[in-house]
């Protein structure tokens, strides 16, 4: 036994000689070692004070956020299982505090939901506005454009806590001037961001195929969540409501638009008094776009009443017929142009009354017994007090 544990020993010798040693550091490993040594947080370098540009910049940003809100437009859905009611969030977007009485102003399309196949179905019927405090108010749509893309919320918030925003004029505004836009983008809450007046007096295309005229083009970083917040001039006053970037992209790309702030202080006052601007009554109602899908009409304004001794009823325009219970069983009419331009909802047509309101006449392509027929509605015989348009 001591023999062979002698013989194992021997045998091993040689290969215990033959064990590699450790290996030796490189140099650069050397050197990564020996610095670790020193690791230690670094010591700021000061600065010199902030120029006046950043000082007039954060002073503009801590005046002006107050006046900005977030917007969530809520739409109420119906579990068809359970009958539950709960609320989906179809659109949001930014705002801005108007005056002291809680009137808040934004895009129409921010607090509007859209259909399958892009037809506006009007406004949600809960609209929920967080201040720059964080708190979440109800708010209303009082006043509407759609040529202009502009809605005005009242907001059941404490007026104290909703700071009016400065108002400026864009009438004298110059191409190159800086400007900076607050609002929301992608839901990022009081986003900040500049740029210069890239060009003015830009045609902005609405939803409603009308044109807000006097657009400011601004180089400032526009995305989706910015729409109906405020553009500003470097004294933080109100120049512009951001409103639109380029179809093409979704994104911002240096080019945006703003509806001036001198379009704004002629119509959000008559929104706020009147609820919509007044164009020609016609005599007529139309479904919204949602119901004529539901009775398969994908194109064109289906007419529902027609009021007696109006422009409507003298052209002989026909609204659907009803049984006792209320119930649509026959079509009339289906608007489908208006002044040979093709009609996709009730919102264009309104858009383009608001416009350009007709003095004389107005021609309608209507779709009749499978055919299209034109009327003529004369408005210039004084018409009873009707409803709709």
């Amino acid at each position: 036994m001591i023999r062979r544990l002698v013989s194992l020993l021997l045998l091993a010798g040689p290969l215990l000689a033959q064990a590699p040693s450790p290996k030796a550091l490189s140099a650069e490993d050397a050197l990564i070692a020996r610095y670790r040594a020193f690791a230690a947080p670094r010591t700021p370098t000061p600065r010199g004070p902030l120029t006046a540009e950043e000082r007039n910049t954060i002073r503009r940003f801590k005046e002006v956020r107050k006046s900005v809100v977030y917007i969530t437009a809520v739409q109420m859905q119906k579990n068809p299982v359970t009958g539950a009611i709960t609320q989906k969030a179809v659109s949001s977007g930014s705002g801005l505090v108007w005056d002291q009485y809680g009137h808040v102003v934004t895009n129409h399309h921010v607090v509007t939901m859209d259909g399958p196949e892009g037809q506006r179905m009007g406004e949600t019927p809960v609209v929920e506005v967080t201040l720059s405090d964080g708190k979440t108010y109800q708010g209303r749509v009082i006043g509407f454009s759609f040529a202009f893309d502009i809605a005005v919320l009242q907001v059941f918030a404490p007026l104290n806590a909703m700071k009016p925003i400065p108002i400026g004029r864009s009438d004298d505004l110059q191409v190159g001037q800086d400007v900076m836009a607050i609002g929301n983008p992608f839901g990022f809450d009081h986003t900040l961001t500049k740029g210069i007046v890239s060009a003015l007096d830009r045609p902005i295309p609405t939803n409603y195929q009308t044109q807000v005229l006097k657009g400011i083009q601004t180089d400032a970083a526009v995305n989706p969540g910015n729409s109906g917040g405020p553009l500003l001039d470097s004294a933080g006053r109100l120049i512009g409501m951001n409103t639109a970037i380029p179809r093409a992209t979704g994104a911002s790309i240096g080019i945006s638009f703003a509806i001036p702030v001198d379009t704004l202080n002629q119509i959000v006052p008559l929104l706020i008094s009147r609820g919509q601007l007044e164009p020609p009554r016609m005599g007529f109602t139309v479904f919204s776009a949602y119901d004529a899908m539901q009775m398969g009409v994908r194109q064109g304004l289906v007419v529902d009443k027609v009021d007696p001794d109006t422009p409507a009823a003298r052209a002989g325009l026909l609204g659907v017929k009803r049984d006792a219970q209320g119930q649509v069983v026959q079509l009339g009419d289906v608007i489908l142009a208006y002044q040979g331009l093709a009609l996709k909802d009730e919102g264009q047509l309104a858009a383009l009354l608001e416009v350009a309101p007709p003095a004389n006449e107005v021609v309608f392509d209507v779709l009749r017994n499978g055919q299209v027929v034109k009327l003529h509605l004369n408005l210039k015989t004084p018409a009873s007090p009707p409803a709709g348009i």
